[in-house]
């Protein structure tokens, strides 16, 4: 190593660039995550706040049956919303990758969502209530039939399609939609399709071929649609706040109640604690699944290298003995 390069490496300021950026992630995430965790740690005040006595009152509460039950409707609207969610994904972002327009495509998913998340929940709202455009529609296939055919004079009456799970279902797809096609959009147009082409000559047929050699491939832009969509939507709040009922009460709602209506900040902050665990297992999931997929990528290159060196050096020995 040179003098000048010593020089250079006392000198390089790069650290001091960190520190701006390690200074607001301690301030506002670690923090914030530090409070949340000693405050699911304390006794409850009555009047709000915490009382600092230490107590795991708030963990044995979140597992009484009550809280237990919107736990378990959480994680089922969150799991059905997110499987449809992937099945959508999967044709859209096989499709996009595909086409020669990806460019419009991707800006056809971007765009839409760059609107406020609030403006486009009630949009949806004017869609599904009661006097709603989907209502409107039925209303008017009812008249044509019972007015205009039938002639029974029979009343329509509104569908309830506001204020259900299936409206929060319906809603979270939206929602979340393209935080799933984005992933497996960019997992498919990094494959190989050369492999798909290999099984089909083994015998394999188009079916087949994707179950077993495309799915595999994409594995890391599965799971990370799978990431981006569930964690969201298990600790969504405003869908379900503006379009569900009673039977769609979430944990995201039960949290902000806890806080706001009933004062109750260590069992609040113990269920935070639960997604925010739930996240960081998602998140070390993804990081362990792409760097596994690395590992093989590197792998199948080394492979690859060391047979077509020793395909080079037979060929060479064959010429040499020829001669």
């Amino acid at each position: 190593m040179t003098k000048d390069t010593s020089k250079f490496k006392k000198a390089n300021p790069g650290p001091l660039y960190a520190w701006p950026m390690g200074l607001w992630f301690s301030l506002f995430f670690v923090a914030p995550l530090l409070i949340i965790v000693a405050y699911s740690f304390m006794k409850r005040d009555v009047y709000g706040g915490v009382l600092m006595e230490f107590s795991m009152k708030a963990y044995s509460q979140m597992f009484t049956k009550a809280y237990g039950l919107i736990v378990w409707r959480t994680l089922w609207i969150s799991v059905i919303s997110t499987a449809i969610t992937i099945l959508i994904a999967l044709p859209c972002g096989y499709a996009m990758a595909r086409s020669k327009h990806q460019t419009a495509l991707l800006i056809l998913i971007i765009v839409p969502f760059l609107t406020n998340s609030l403006i486009r929940i009630f949009a949806w709202i004017t869609i599904l209530g009661d006097n709603g455009m989907l209502n409107s529609l039925l209303k008017g296939v009812f008249n044509l039939l019972h007015n205009g055919i039938l002639h029974d004079g029979a009343v329509f009456t509104p569908h309830k399609f506001m204020f259900t799970q299936n409206a929060v279902i319906l809603v979270s797809i939206y929602m979340y939609l393209p935080y799933a096609i984005l992933p497996v959009f960019t997992a498919v147009d990094r494959f190989d399709f050369s492999l798909l082409e290999a099984a089909r000559d083994l015998g394999a047929n188009k079916p087949q071929a994707m179950l077993k050699v495309l799915i595999p491939g994409i594995k890391s832009g599965i799971v990370s649609a799978l990431i981006f969509t569930f964690i969201p939507i298990f600790g969504s709040y405003t869908v379900p706040q503006l379009v569900g009922g009673k039977d769609s009460y979430m944990l995201g709602t039960l949290i902000v109640d806890q806080v706001q209506k009933v004062r109750n900040w260590p069992l609040a902050s113990a269920f935070s604690m639960m997604i925010t665990i739930l996240s960081m297992g998602g998140i070390m999931w993804m990081l362990i699944s792409n760097k596994r997929e690395a590992n093989l990528k590197k792998l199948s290159n080394k492979e690859d290298t060391t047979t077509s060196l020793a395909a080079n050096l037979n060929a060479g020995n064959l010429q040499g003995g020829v001669k």
